[in-house]
C-alpha cells in the first residue's frame, strides 16, 4: 500500500496544473501535455502521475456513468424498484441541493486537487497501482 507523501522539489507550476488537471476533467493536463511535447520539455514524475491519473478517472468516471444510466432505464421500467435510482439521486438539502453520487464525486475530486496541490500523491486504491505501474513510480 502506498501513503500520501509529499514529493521533492515540486515547483509551484506543477502543483497548480496538478490540482487543475483534476478540476478540468484531465483537459489543463492534457493541454500541458501538448504544450510541454511542442516545446519538447520533460514532464516530471510528478506532474505525469496527476496528469494520467486524472484522465483515467474521467474516462472511468464517464464509462461508469453511461453504464449507471443504461441500468437505471431498465430499473425505471420495474414498479417499486423505479424508486430506488430517484433515491440515490435526490437532492439533499444538508449538502447544497446535491445528490448521493455527486457528493462523493465532489468529494474525490477535492480531495485529488487539494493533495495534488500541496505537493503530494494522492493514492485511490487500484487506480492509483495502475498509473503507478503506467509511469514506473514503483
Amino acid at each position: 500500500m502506498i501513503s500520501l507523501q509529499p514529493s521533492k522539489q515540486i515547483y509551484p507550476i506543477e502543483r497548480l496544473i496538478s490540482a487543475a488537471s483534476y478540476l478540468t476533467a484531465g483537459g489543463a493536463g492534457f493541454v500541458w501535455l501538448i504544450i510541454a511535447t511542442l516545446m519538447k520539455k520533460n514532464v516530471t514524475q510528478f506532474l505525469m502521475y496527476h496528469i494520467l491519473q486524472s484522465i483515467f478517472l474521467s474516462i472511468a468516471y464517464f464509462l461508469l456513468a453511461t453504464f449507471a444510466e443504461l441500468i437505471y432505464v431498465i430499473l425505471y421500467r420495474i414498479p417499486f424498484i423505479n424508486a430506488i435510482p430517484y433515491f440515490i439521486n435526490m437532492p439533499l438539502p444538508f449538502v447544497f441541493g446535491l445528490s448521493i453520487v455527486q457528493t462523493i464525486t465532489t468529494a474525490i475530486i477535492l480531495y485529488l486537487a487539494i493533495t495534488a496541490g500541496m505537493g503530494m500523491y494522492s493514492y485511490i486504491p487500484w487506480i492509483s497501482d495502475i498509473i503507478n505501474q503506467n509511469t514506473g513510480r514503483k
